[in-house]
């Protein structure tokens, strides 16, 4: 039982250093008003990802090692959804947001001035569109965590 209560503590102190980073992930890159400010808000959220992804990996392990110690989990709702949840969550880092950010890093590099230009604009928006759906995938998560509905 020792176990498990260590695992729950890791669980919940990597949902904080997991999560919490990544929810203003999207609230940086959108509060900058010229391209200087746009590629420090970007390395910025490249260092904070770094954090989100470790915080994010803990979870995931620590959260099947509970349910590996307690089997019982493996036949609750709330727990095989917030796995399912997550799992699309994660999925969506290298399917989703990653293309979409590309286009956006190689923009950066490229781009003199520091006017914004339109295509970044356009380019952020469908990307923070995403990044906004993965927070509420997220925020859905802790809820079922919090809430155990079913």
């Amino acid at each position: 039982m020792l176990i498990y209560k260590i695992l729950v503590f890791i669980h919940i102190f990597s949902a904080i250093l997991g999560m919490g980073p990544g929810f203003i992930l999207t609230r940086i890159g959108k509060s900058a008003d010229t391209m200087t400010k746009v590629r420090h808000s970007f390395a910025i959220r490249r260092d904070l990802h770094i954090i989100v992804m470790i915080g994010g990996t803990l979870l995931l392990v620590t959260g099947l090692l509970m349910g590996i110690l307690n089997p019982n989990l493996f036949r609750m709702g709330w727990y095989i959804g917030s796995l399912i949840l997550f799992l699309i969550g994660l999925a969506m880092g290298p399917f989703v947001l990653s293309p979409r950010s590309k286009p956006i890093k190689e923009l950066l590099a490229s781009y003199e001035g520091e006017e914004i230009p339109e295509q970044y604009t356009r380019l952020s928006k469908e990307l923070f569109r995403y990044e906004n759906l993965e927070n509420l995938i997220f925020l859905i998560i802790i809820a079922l965590m919090i809430l155990k509905p079913f």
